[in-house]
């Protein structure tokens, strides 16, 4: 996986990042499988619950609340109001931005 990135900056959906687990742990897939499952289902779960999930060196997952605004409808031009909304962000980690210069 990380070969094919490097070579041009290709797209990593789920199941490669499940193979390149298994590869590097020596864990089935299967295993790897429920692994990143469970990884995601963790940072879901805090981020559900209003906490931050900081993973040094990596980065910062957290909720942002968007405030309700005014747009368009770009086919008839009329004025909607768009309401306010919670966003997940990243903020990448000083030890992930420097991997990737």
């Amino acid at each position: 996986m990380v070969d094919r990135v490097k070579e041009g900056g290709h797209q990593v959906n789920k199941n490669d990042l499940v193979t390149a687990v298994a590869s590097s742990t020596g864990l089935s897939k299967a295993d790897a499988g429920k692994a990143v499952d469970g990884v995601f289902d963790a940072i879901t779960g805090a981020l559900k619950g209003g906490d931050e999930v900081r993973l040094v060196g990596f980065g910062t997952f957290a909720v942002t609340a968007r405030a309700a605004s005014e747009g368009r409808n770009p086919r008839t031009g009329e004025k909607i109001t768009i309401a306010a909304s919670k966003q997940p962000k990243f903020k990448a980690g000083k030890g992930l931005r420097d991997a990737i210069q």
